[in-house]
């Protein structure tokens, strides 16, 4: 397959375009803060050079991670992020429209407002901050061009291999368990996660890419690990993990108040069963337990 991965310098995007490299696919991978080795560096926001990107490479399949995803600084550049999140995906859906390859859209369990948990891929969805409204906006844009091939690929909080542990919500709290300097966190105890790596996130593309054409692909999949966890019990295991004290980390399980009790969604579990009954004989969901992830990853960064 003739394979194009936009954000392939974050850390979805990176496990991605490593994945279908490494099954033997032509893949061009994208960047645009960080392009670095074999990355192209290309401007979404230039809709012209995009075509003239994708026209030239003929991609059969395009799985777009690039995206505003931190809330914070969604809520800073409102514009920044609706450019990111919904136009440049709505571009994409009209280019893959006219060229003739599928799009995936990866979007977010933020979708939902947290209230009534597992979600279906059919769920009403009620983001209750900027960057989840974004988010359901360039599903929506995505979706709505007549004629794509699209797929809407919503997936939780990320973990991985990653060049700076600050470039997600989970990794960072490596670094929070690992300050002994006397410093302490407060950490939500409140909140409910489903963290998920993003190998198995590009393993499980790297198989719904290869599907047979018999297999109807549904608009929107859910992808997610099975595992509940707040921040604070998240950097219990790092704690465990590392062979440090967490006593430098309080447990905060008040419910969020102010601004906070609106952008803060208590459980948005995304219910995974359809996407589990479409790769049923070709590797299922496969997802990796949390604590068994990083004790493996930790020993190869000893």
């Amino acid at each position: 397959m003739r394979v194009i991965v936009t954000g392939a310098s974050g850390i979805l995007g990176s496990a991605v375009y490593k994945a279908y490299k490494a099954a033997g696919n032509d893949v061009l991978g994208l960047a645009h803060s960080r392009p670095t080795g074999e990355l192209k560096k290309l401007d979404l926001l230039d809709s012209a050079e995009v075509e003239r990107a994708f026209i030239e490479f003929k991609p059969d399949w395009v799985i777009h991670c690039a995206a505003e995803r931190r809330p914070d600084v969604a809520e800073k550049d409102p514009e920044g992020a609706q450019q990111l999140n919904v136009s440049v995906p709505e571009h994409l859906a009209k280019t893959a429209k006219a060229l003739k390859f599928t799009l995936v859209y990866i979007s977010t369990d933020y979708v939902f407002d947290g209230t009534s948990p597992p979600y279906p891929p059919s769920a009403r969805t009620n983001p209750v901050n900027l960057y989840g409204r974004t988010k359901r906006d360039g599903e929506l844009s995505v979706l709505g061009v007549v004629g794509a091939r699209a797929i809407v690929l919503r997936v939780p909080v990320l973990y991985g291999p990653a060049p700076n542990n600050a470039d997600t919500a989970v990794n960072i709290l490596l670094d929070v368990v690992a300050d002994q300097s006397g410093k302490q966190y407060k950490m939500d105890h409140y909140a409910t996660r489903y963290p998920t790596c993003v190998v198995d996130i590009a393993d499980f593309l790297l198989r719904l890419s290869a599907l047979p054409t018999s297999k109807a692909i549904p608009p929107i999949l859910h992808y997610s690990s099975g595992e509940p966890f707040t921040k604070y019990e998240m950097c219990l295991i790092f704690s465990r993990l590392l062979g440090v004290p967490h006593s430098h980390i309080i447990p905060d399980a008040e419910a969020p108040k102010g601004d906070a009790a609106t952008t803060r969604p208590r459980d948005c579990q995304l219910y995974t069963r359809e996407t589990e009954d479409l790769t049923e004989g070709y590797g299922g969901l496969g997802w990796t337990p949390f604590e068994e992830w990083w004790q493996e990853y930790l020993k190869t960064k000893q």
